[in-house]
């Protein structure tokens, strides 16, 4: 504590800051800002940067040294949310995903959309059939290698990409014919436009993932789109209730609650940390306000608890999505430039670059494996940083371990694993680098590789007991889990108990002392009431009015007098 009060004062003595956005084509954008400049600030420079307009839906995220993901508040100093030392490290990534991207007014925005799109297809985020799949990645090398040309694209070109968690050499195959065939002649614009209109079409289109649990214990994801609030568990979407369907969002320590207006339906889960929950909760909130209201003017400051209750109180800021789409609409000016990095293999590249093939593996296992919500959302905190470089040389081999592999059929559907995701096995790139070597050991047990990059900056939130491999694995870690876990929610319960006693004892105290004053000031007041005369006719009041109440009256109203004349004098 010490330390961290002295690193503080240090701080504070500092004018400037050195701040580092991470933008979504990878590249850097590296700034000085001042101690007291709000997040506003540094987000307008980063969109003049990028000559970029329509900046509503985009949004600036950092991960703070206990590895808890971040918006960055604008009206906000950014120094006070900043817990970690500077220099910052931040990334700009997609806030609000559009409803209908493909019909954004500018090709700018439209082409930052398509990179996070590409993000969020590579980490797993974005679930689809094996037919889409192929076509999602063609439209991709077509927006980014142009029409194919046999000279500069041997046979087996599209294995040297990676546009997946994992891939097979029969939707490699399937991804060159699409792009030999069918996608020649489409600029990149059209292309990014074509994948666009296809990702937004998935049901897991602008979905951002948070690790929860049910009142059962079940690991779930929470997350919210464009369309309303949805919950992803096991194999299926368990849960979706449209925006207007839902009227109150809340949370209590590391417990969230939805309430919905149909017959009231309450849903419960439990986020593994209370700062965890308190994200989740101010990430719905500025989903709602987003996307529900009609005017930014309806926006009102939403408190998590209730009224005798001390709670966090939290106001979204910006504008909603109608008035978004009304400004875009008169936006009038020349498309800027773009400049699109050219696909090549040997660079990294947000969301395709060298990866691991099913090639070295037995031809038992060699099968297609569909994009998994538990195996590829180790973009869960992504939002840090860029999407990890993943290569190997040609005599590795990738054997994935305990990962659900199905049989590749066109017309397969992608499904959520049956295997427990935890959280604790997502590396990912951060400006936290504790504990590297342990969490790409962790990775490569999982069936994941690690590069030297994600072994310099990786992350990974703090393991829960009970959270590691399948359900039915290792049970008695399991049980020990459950069993501090359920000691530990004892002292909360007990702790939340006397807090809120406490808390209802002042509220009552305060109440009767405002009465009082009430009170007093009625009965030395002319008001011609039977009630208020008989107090005035007691001896007690008569003592309380000539020994205090006119001596007091007196001192008032003499320092006003004296206040009065220093005023007049200046």
């Amino acid at each position: 504590m010490l330390s961290r009060f002295m690193s503080g004062s240090v701080r504070n003595l500092e004018r400037e800051y050195n701040c580092t956005v991470r933008l979504l084509d990878d590249t850097e954008y590296t700034c000085t800002i001042q101690r007291d400049a709000k997040g506003q600030y540094l987000f307008d420079l980063i969109c003049h940067n990028l000559n970029l307009l329509e900046k509503d839906y985009f949004g600036i995220r950092y991960v703070d040294p206990d590895k808890q993901r971040h918006w960055l508040e604008f009206t906000k100093s950014i120094a006070k949310q900043m817990k970690s030392q500077p220099p910052f490290t931040m990334c700009l990534r997609v806030k609000f995903y559009p409803p209908d991207p493909a019909s954004l007014k500018e090709e700018i925005t439209r082409y930052l959309v398509f990179l996070q799109l590409k993000r969020d297809l590579y980490h797993g985020r974005l679930l689809c059939k094996t037919s889409d799949a192929a076509m999602l990645a063609a439209y991709i090398l077509q927006a980014e290698i142009g029409d194919y040309d046999p000279g500069k694209h041997p046979e087996g070109y599209s294995s040297k990409f990676q546009f997946f968690p994992k891939h097979s050499e029969k939707l490699e195959r399937r991804i060159a014919d699409i792009h030999k065939t069918e996608l020649i002649g489409q600029k990149p614009e059209t292309s990014e436009r074509n994948f666009l209109q296809k990702a937004q079409m998935l049901e897991t289109y602008g979905v951002d993932p948070h690790p929860c649990k049910d009142v059962s214990g079940n690991p779930a994801f929470l997350a919210f789109t464009p369309f309303g609030f949805v919950v992803l568990q096991g194999n299926k979407r368990v849960h979706f209730l449209k925006w207007n369907e839902v009227t109150k969002l809340k949370f209590e320590g590391k417990t969230f609650h939805i309430y919905a207006n149909q017959k009231e339906i309450i849903l419960t889960y439990f986020a593994p940390t209370p700062e965890a929950c308190k994200h989740l909760w101010k990430c719905g909130v500025e989903n709602q306000a987003f996307y529900k209201l009609e005017k930014s003017s309806q926006v009102r400051t939403v408190s998590s608890s209730n009224l005798f209750f001390k709670g966090s109180r939290f106001r979204y800021s910006g504008r909603v999505a109608k008035e978004v789409m009304e400004q875009s609409a008169k936006i009038k000016r020349e498309p800027p430039e773009i400049h699109r990095a050219g696909l090549v293999p040997s660079r990294s590249c947000p969301s395709i670059t060298h990866g691991p093939r099913l090639s070295s593996v037995p031809r038992t296992r060699r099968r297609a494996v569909h994009i998994s919500i538990m195996e590829g959302l180790e973009s869960l905190r992504d939002s840090a940083h860029s999407t990890p470089v993943r290569s190997v040389s040609h005599g590795e081999s990738f054997i994935p371990r305990s990962r659900s592999q199905v049989a590749d059929t066109s017309e397969g559907m992608a499904v959520i694993s049956d295997e427990a995701y935890s959280p604790s096995d997502s590396v990912l790139p951060t400006p936290v680098a504790e504990h590297s070597m342990e969490l790409a050991v962790s990775r490569q047990i999982n069936g994941a590789p690690c590069s030297i990059e994600e072994e310099k900056e990786s992350e990974a939130s703090t393991p829960m007991h009970g959270e590691r491999g399948d359900f039915g694995a290792d049970s008695r870690s399991a049980q020990e889990g459950a069993g501090g876990d359920s000691a530990l929610s004892e002292v909360e319960q007990v702790n939340k108990f006397v807090l809120s006693v406490l808390r209802l004892l002042l509220v009552t105290i305060g109440l009767l002392f405002v009465l009082l004053l009430l009170l007093i000031i009625l009965t030395e007041s002319d008001l011609d009431i039977a009630f208020l005369t008989d107090i005035r006719q007691t001896p007690e009041f008569e003592q309380f009015h000539y020994e205090y109440f006119c001596p007091l009256r007196r001192w008032f109203a003499c320092k006003l007098r004296w206040v009065g004349g220093l005023l007049i004098n200046k």
